[in-house]
């Protein structure tokens, strides 16, 4: 895996066997990723990854000049890869071990960029963007990306923005409206 952009662009990074995470591959992240710098200033972005597997998307996030990121994982040699990466790259990473479920019921945050990519056999994976609108984790205008296999289709969810597909990989983005301002 490698980071695709920003300070540590072209740098590679080895994440440790037996991983149970399906890394989003560099097609599909540099395709989502050219949407998201057509539209935010990651330097100004607060930023949630669900389910961060190998913190690929996180370190590109922090490569591109996120300033806060928090990242949940449950898999415990995976936190230690992020952490000690993080470490290594310098870049401002919180990870945190934990069920995803537990976390987004309990954290009093909210987020301008939430990218979910949990395993695609999931068994509740179509109930994730109704949980993370119900625990109001995004802030006016934020964006929940969620990648999924075409097994899954949310065209008719009432908060869908965007959908886009690479290969057998697709993002499915979410948005929390603007709050309306009266005049």
């Amino acid at each position: 895996m490698r980071i695709i952009s920003g300070i540590h662009k072209g740098r590679k990074f080895h994440p440790p066997r037996k991983n149970p995470a399906r890394p989003t591959t560099d097609f599909a992240k540099e395709g989502l990723f050219n949407i998201l710098h057509n539209v935010w200033n990651f330097e100004q972005v607060k930023y949630l990854d669900l389910f961060g597997g190998t913190g690929s998307i996180s370190f590109e996030m922090g490569s591109r000049g996120c300033p806060d990121i928090t990242l949940v994982e449950l898999h415990g040699p995976n936190i230690q890869f992020i952490e000690q990466t993080a470490e290594q790259l310098d870049l401002p990473i919180q990870a945190i071990q934990m069920d995803v479920f537990a976390f987004m019921a309990a954290t009093p945050h909210k987020y301008d960029i939430i990218f979910a990519g949990p395993p695609y056999p999931l068994p509740n994976l179509g109930e994730i963007p109704n949980l993370l609108f119900e625990h109001e984790l995004l802030l006016p205008g934020g964006w929940f990306i969620l990648e999924h296999n075409p097994q899954y289709n949310f065209e008719d969810h009432p908060k869908l923005h965007m959908m886009r597909t690479y290969g057998t990989t697709h993002f499915s983005i979410f948005m929390e409206p603007e709050e309306e301002t009266t005049s």
